[in-house]
């Protein structure tokens, strides 16, 4: 039987290699609650999420996966951010108005619908793409659409401070991530001055520094 003490020592485990966005949405909301937490570098050149083990806990074999320690085991990234959010900040990172709280889920099923399909053929040709292989028209196509997706959030960024109000919450976390990338994959880029205002407060939080700058874009 699990003590009080155990329990209170007792970290979750956020499965998942540190260079992927979905595993960084979670350590970022990890960090920003502050809590007790140990990553297990697994998927991309670590590999072993394929194997009957890690399958058990997540039949897709992707990540991150979370574990705590009653056995809960959850996966989709935003699921995770919703679930640490509702559990551990709420109030904040969860907001407490449900239109708030509506408007953050809102935009974190939109990074998953639009802006990360947008950016996929950029980021895979120019990150993870050698040059001599690269489809330069499926490049730019990508860099148009994530462009178009990114003056949405623009557009969005000039009525409140934040995505869900005038308050950081867990909607600007995904959608602060692909902003990081289109950054550095989209150089030719037209003014967006409500995006980089907002992106320059998203610079400035200790986990975003943490879990995102501190990683090199692989």
């Amino acid at each position: 039987m699990t003590t009080i003490e155990q329990r209170e020592h007792w970290m979750i485990k956020i499965w998942g290699r540190n260079n992927s966005i979905n595993v960084q949405k979670v350590m970022w909301a990890v960090g920003e609650l502050k809590l007790p937490h140990e990553r297990i570098d697994i998927g991309g050149s670590f590999g072993k999420n394929k194997e009957p083990p890690y399958l058990a806990m997540n039949p897709n074999g992707l990540v991150p996966t979370l574990e705590e320690e009653n056995g809960f085991i959850l996966w989709e990234s935003n699921a995770i951010v919703r679930y640490l959010a509702a559990k551990h900040g709420a109030g904040t990172l969860a907001p407490s108005d449900p239109r708030a709280r509506a408007r953050a889920g809102q935009w974190m099923d939109w990074q998953l619908s639009v802006a990360s399909p947008a950016m996929f053929q950029a980021f895979w040709g120019l990150i993870r793409t050698p040059p001599e292989k690269r489809d330069h028209a499926a490049i730019a196509e990508s860099q148009k659409k994530t462009t178009e997706a990114m003056a949405i959030v623009n557009a969005e960024l000039a009525k409140t401070a934040y995505l869900a109000d005038d308050e950081f919450s867990m909607g600007d976390i995904p959608v602060a991530l692909v902003a990081f990338r289109f950054r550095q994959i989209v150089p030719q880029r037209p003014p967006l001055p409500h995006l980089e205002r907002w992106y320059r407060e998203i610079e400035k939080r200790p986990a975003f520094r943490d879990h995102v700058l501190a990683v090199p874009l692989t």
